[in-house]
């Protein structure tokens, strides 16, 4: 261990003493891994603190005066962008602002801490335009579109690390690609940029490493940080009365409602996660109907939803309580959500997790369980309603390979060529680029590590030309 780094370690630890905390290995080896320099992957169930795992070392970096630039504490001035976090879900983004600040306040770092996601106003947009905060939350379609700005590189010249957020859920994905040519952009601009992977449910972690640093050099190797599992998962399911006259295909599970609702009442604060927008408004009204005293104590969540009702329902999820335009508050007892909230920093007063319908996996089923419980050494609960006489046979394979620890692997793409050409026209419209620079830049992502010669050409071709066949037609012709 070196000097730095205890020194990093000193402060980090009175820190947690002060809460009555202490901190876990796998949060002191994240710690020392990012004092040496090392990019890395840190991989630990929901709830256990990798948040501060990684957000405290670079804050403790400026506080120490061990980056490039010295503390300052009498600047009035904050710092410039040193962090960019990236979150799959911009309906994380202010949940995440909100527990990063906290050290920030507590350890007196003259750091401000903002998001930039489609629902951040144009007057926000336009004085971060002016001067961006220290640490910006923000999404990977969001940061696609600040590399597209002229000034791109001298607005993110600053930047000392990058934190993604949930890397398992944009890993197998065309999000997943675009953050990785997004990454492969700012380390172009600064090679000794820090990348920092927060995973919770995940198989593959050595190709997820692989895939979140790339393989430009440095002058640490990165590092896969594993925090123990302590966490028990409890499955149950919800058994029909007659099985002989439960359907056996489709459905939406609507003949247990009333097995739910009864669930629901037995709890403080639930989270009924459906598969889609459509299940999830048709749960919300049965579930109403079920038990209309329930009004103004249950409320839905998905991304069709107007943004500030989306705010009032997470607002609401933090504090557990419900504020009608009135004034008058009541508990909140039950929120019927998709997938806009399998992710999140604490949802403390969450108590149950009901599942409607097969999750479709068994890391998905492991992630929504861990709303609740959410916090070390609890019990992480969920509750599976089946929509057809199947799904008891999957939720029971997933019981037993959550007992097991058999969580399946996320493949991350090869060479989608439609997310490069999409790259490509966002550089292009930035800065532009040198057609043989941004090849090398290219693969040295894990996607696109084997990417031809003549794939890049047809790239080249398509975004200049439409290819061979829309070059007939002008407005195809993006790039010159």
């Amino acid at each position: 261990m070196t000097v730095a780094s205890t020194k990093l370690h000193d402060r980090l630890e009175e820190w947690f003493h002060a809460r009555d905390w202490s901190p876990f290995a796998f949060q002191r080896e994240t710690w020392e891994a990012y004092a040496q320099g090392r990019s890395l992957l840190l991989h630990a169930p929901t709830g256990m603190g990798k948040t501060y795992a990684v957000w405290l070392g670079p804050l403790s970096e400026y506080l120490d005066g061990l980056g490039q630039e010295k503390k300052e504490a009498e600047t009035k001035k904050a710092e410039p962008l040193r962090v960019v976090w990236l979150t799959p879900l911009r309906a994380l983004a202010a949940d995440t602002v909100e527990s990063l600040l906290d050290p920030v306040r507590e350890l007196g770092a003259n750091w401000t801490v903002e998001q930039r996601t489609g629902d951040t106003s144009a007057s926000v947009r336009a004085r971060q335009d002016k001067r961006m905060p220290t640490a910006l939350v923000t999404t990977p379609e969001s940061l696609s579109v600040m590399l597209s700005r002229k000034d791109a590189r001298k607005r993110l010249s600053t930047v000392r690390c990058v934190i993604v957020d949930e890397w398992h859920e944009l890993l197998s994905t065309k999000r997943g690609t675009q953050t990785e040519l997004c990454l492969a952009r700012l380390r172009a601009w600064n090679p000794e940029i820090q990348t920092l992977g927060l995973s919770a449910t995940l198989g593959n972690l050595d190709e997820a490493l692989r895939a979140l640093t790339g393989s430009v050099e440095q002058d640490a190797e990165p590092v896969l940080v594993k925090g123990d599992d302590p966490k028990e998962v409890v499955v149950e399911s919800v058994l029909p009365s007659d099985i002989t006259r439960f359907p056996w295909a489709g459905h939406l599970g609507i003949k247990l409602s009333e097995d739910v609702a009864q669930a629901i009442d037995q709890a403080g604060t639930t989270l009924v996660f459906c598969n889609t927008r459509s299940q999830c408004e048709i749960w919300f009204a049965e579930l109403f109907k079920r038990r209309p005293d329930w009004l103004g104590r249950i409320a839905i969540h998905h991304g069709s939803i107007d943004r500030e009702l989306r705010t009032r329902v997470e607002n609401a999820l933090r504090t557990g309580q419900v504020e009608d335009p009135s004034g008058s508050v009541t508990a909140l007892k039950c929120v019927v959500c998709t997938s806009s909230l399998d992710l999140g920093v604490d949802f403390s007063p969450v108590d149950q997790v009901i599942q409607i319908g097969s999750p479709k996996g068994v890391a998905r089923l492991i992630q929504r369980a861990g709303r609740s419980g959410h916090a070390p050494g609890k019990i992480s609960r969920v509750l599976c309603v089946p929509a057809h006489a199947f799904e008891l046979v999957e939720f029971a394979a997933a019981r037993t390979a959550i007992g097991r620890k058999a969580i399946e692997s996320r493949v991350p793409l090869a060479k989608p060529l439609d997310v490069l050409a999409q790259h490509a026209v966002t550089l292009a419209v930035g800065e532009g680029f040198d057609a043989e620079t941004l090849f090398e830049e290219v693969r040295t992502t894990h996607a696109y590590r084997e990417l031809t010669d003549e794939e890049w050409g047809w790239v080249l071709e398509f975004i200049t030309t439409g290819g061979s066949a829309l070059t007939a037609y002008p407005h195809f012709h993006r790039v010159v």
